[in-house]
């Protein structure tokens, strides 16, 4: 299998001559090849059979302890203009950045094959999906990436037809954290990775493609591409709305996009169209749609149980890879809060020690294709993608934010999710507590400067006047003793009703400086265990916080210097005048 695109073969011969690896395999997509791929890295020790009585198909990879994350700090953005990539990325000259990695990836290859991988994120025949092709020297990256894209064969047809594709280059190189770079070049729509095998460095369709260079792309050609669950609600009469959430780390986004409706709400039901990404455009009547660009997930799965998210705990029983877990003496995998098991050998292949650190690495991971997911919904293969009726953002602040409020307009909207902020939990590097801004959950992911990014979400109001409404969450409002005011998991569905109900005109709201909170009643409390005080709080501001905190996000905006569009300084300042007014 070659191509018959002239470009893409001379980028493969071109890189081949780079790397030089002992083999060159395109690859099909086909479940034959990869039997064969797992095969080969059983035996070659990559993957380890897990107990295929309890989890059919699973298997474990262990990587080097040296690479098991993101690597923020030697992940660059190659723009000509230092100024295009923005203060929110580590930059680098093009012609820098393409010397530097490229000395790395000289004969970097020797003595492997080099797989080729073209994909597409996102249905194949959707006029939203967009291609690209990986090349890489890891027979897992090849497994993964079969599960989390759509790969191969009528991915290579689509690109050869329409002749243009992301050009993404991979080695895991010799694993040396001082010869480890990520390096983009957007205005080329070019990757090239090496020095690690982990997912989000190596998997180059997802946070690479998918986020950092998609969304340079997006702004080119007038879409949005964002760090954001896409979830359908379905009433009891059968009315379904989808909702796109951008939500960051520890934020409880993978459990929202799998919620499962508790007992108190009978007859909903929750779809999932996707956990991490989706891609949004205006269709010819101004409607904003959404798809998901992979087909896959590539989840943290400590914590994961049957309480905390049945559906994710069922769905990788079966057909999964897992990076850097734990394993049981009868051979099953295991992690923290896993709640059932107990770890004989720790996810760097030693006997467990518990004075050794956890038995699953904190950020260990698991791979599975989107359609084990008991409430994967079938849409997510719609080419024309889905209506999105709301955008919520949401942090976690453990005073400050209400539960829920509305924005006034799509400007206001755009600076709620500019201020987008947590603090920061005991799974962060550094102090507790610190407030840390994460603009719509992209601060890792734009592929450019954020000034220009908030111009472009601004620029919609422009194109259509039937955008969604915009929403804030905080499901992590606490009392004076640090008990969680709202009981959260299955019980967001409530929140998410008053959304919908609020995008339907049913339910009033109370204006505030901020926005629209929920009036007395609006959202249903029936059956639930929570008292008078804990909701006003839930649906109250205070004012002087809230004066402090809109001070704080003027300064964050304002560092963004010249660039920063008038329009969202200017309701920066209209809300700061709002709260004045209040005594």
């Amino acid at each position: 299998m070659t191509t018959k695109l002239d470009a893409l073969q001379q980028w493969v011969d071109e890189v081949a001559a780079l790397t030089q690896p002992k083999a060159v395999q395109w690859c099909s997509g086909s479940d034959a090849e990869y039997d064969q791929l797992v095969e080969m890295m059983l035996a070659d020790g990559t993957l380890t059979k897990l107990n295929d009585d309890s989890y059919p198909n699973c298997y474990l990879h262990l990587s080097d302890p040296s690479d098991v994350a993101r690597v923020e700090h030697l992940t660059y953005v190659c723009t000509s203009d230092q100024e295009d990539a923005g203060p929110n990325n580590n930059w680098m000259a093009p012609d820098e950045g393409h010397n530097k990695v490229d000395a790395l990836f000289k004969g970097a290859m020797r003595g492997r094959t080099m797989y080729v991988i073209p994909y597409c994120m996102g249905p194949i025949d959707s006029p939203f999906s967009r291609c690209g092709v990986e090349i890489t020297d890891s027979a897992y990256v090849v497994a993964n990436m079969k599960m989390m894209t759509r790969m191969g064969s009528a991915a290579l047809e689509r690109i050869e037809r329409e002749g243009s594709f992301v050009k993404g280059l991979h080695s895991v190189g010799d694993l040396d954290p001082e010869r480890r770079l990520i390096m983009h070049f957007p205005e080329e729509l070019s990757i090239k990775s090496i020095g690690s095998g982990y997912g989000g460095n190596a998997l180059l369709g997802k946070k690479c493609h998918a986020l950092r260079i998609a969304s340079y792309q997006a702004r080119t050609e007038g879409w949005l591409a964002e760090h954001m669950l896409i979830v359908g609600v379905e009433s009891p009469a059968g009315e379904v709305h989808y909702i796109a959430c951008a939500l960051p780390s520890a934020c409880g986004k993978t459990n929202l996009a799998m919620l499962i409706p508790p007992p108190s709400q009978p007859g909903w039901k929750i779809w999932t169209l996707g956990d991490d990404i989706a891609w949004l455009h205006l269709d010819a009547s101004g409607q904003l749609r959404a798809i998901n660009p992979e087909s896959g997930y590539f989840g943290v799965v400590p914590g994961t149980n049957a309480k905390t998210n049945k559906n994710a705990f069922e769905m990788i029983t079966r057909d999964a890879i897992y990076t850097n877990v734990a394993r049981t003496e009868d051979n099953e995998p295991w992690w923290e809060d896993k709640k059932v098991g107990t770890p004989a050998i720790d996810w760097q292949g030693r006997k467990y020690d518990p004075a050794t650190g956890p038995a699953a690495h904190p950020n260990s991971r698991f791979t599975v294709a989107a359609t084990n997911n008991p409430s994967y919904s079938e849409l997510a293969e719609a080419a024309e993608g889905v209506p999105i009726s709301a955008i919520v953002f949401g942090g976690r602040r453990k005073e400050l934010a209400p539960l829920v409020y509305e924005s006034r307009d799509w400007k206001h909207g755009v600076l709620v999710g500019a201020g987008v902020a947590s603090e920061t939990t005991a799974a962060n590097v550094g102090e507790v507590g610190v407030v840390r801004r994460d603009p719509m959950a992209m601060k890792p992911f734009c592929g450019y400067n954020f000034a220009d990014y908030w111009a472009h979400w601004l620029s919609f109001a422009d194109r259509s006047d039937k955008l969604p409404k915009i929403f804030h969450v905080n499901w992590f409002r606490q009392d004076e003793n640090g008990k969680f005011l709202w009981p959260g998991f299955g019980e967001n569905l409530r929140v998410l009703r008053w959304i919908i109900d609020r995008c339907e005109g049913r339910v009033d709201a109370v204006e505030t400086p901020i926005g629209y909170l929920p009036a007395a009643g609006g959202i249903d409390t029936n059956d639930l265990d929570i008292s008078d005080a804990a909701l006003k709080a839930l649906t109250s501001i205070d004012n002087t916080q809230w004066k402090a905190e809109m001070a704080s996000i003027g300064e964050y905006i304002e560092s963004y210097g010249e660039r920063l569009p008038d329009a969202l300084r200017e309701e920066q300042q209209r809300v700061a005048r709002e709260l004045d007014k209040v005594s």
